[in-house]
């Protein structure tokens, strides 16, 4: 279950993220990214088990999703350690962000679609401006 509704996912976030770059991809990758885990939360959550390595590493679904994934943060300039982070960082927002909304955690009045567009935006200075470090 876990590669199929990753296969699935990834499907739908590279066809967002086509022939966009910047700023644009990331709001798309975000955005196909929230719409799959809140439309399908249980197909969701099976994205979310770690999988033995070589099952993940001869998944074409699982190697999609590192080429999808490093692709739109290597249109920021990263590399490797920086890159493993930003992927990190990336997943950790975009599934938190997820994860609190579909359980109705956000209190506060403040519109959901205008916090998600903040932290795309944060996200994206970020990226931009990712401070670099040489070495793992």
């Amino acid at each position: 279950m876990a590669l199929l509704a990753g296969g699935e996912m990834i499907d739908r976030i590279a066809a967002a993220v086509a022939g966009r770059t910047g700023k644009e991809a990331l709001a798309a990758f975000a955005g196909a990214y929230r719409a799959y885990a809140l439309t399908h939360p249980g197909r969701y959550a099976a994205t979310q088990i770690r999988l033995d390595r070589s099952l993940a590493t001869d998944s074409p679904a699982m190697r999609r999703t590192a080429e999808v994934t490093y692709g739109l943060l290597r249109a920021y300039g990263l590399d490797e350690p920086d890159l493993t982070d930003a992927v990190r960082l990336l997943r950790s927002t975009l599934h938190g962000y997820c994860a609190l909304e579909s359980s109705g955690a956000f209190g506060a009045p403040r519109d959901l679609e205008a916090s998600w567009d903040r932290a795309i935006e944060a996200l994206d200075v970020t990226l931009r401006n990712w401070p670099r470090r040489q070495g793992g």
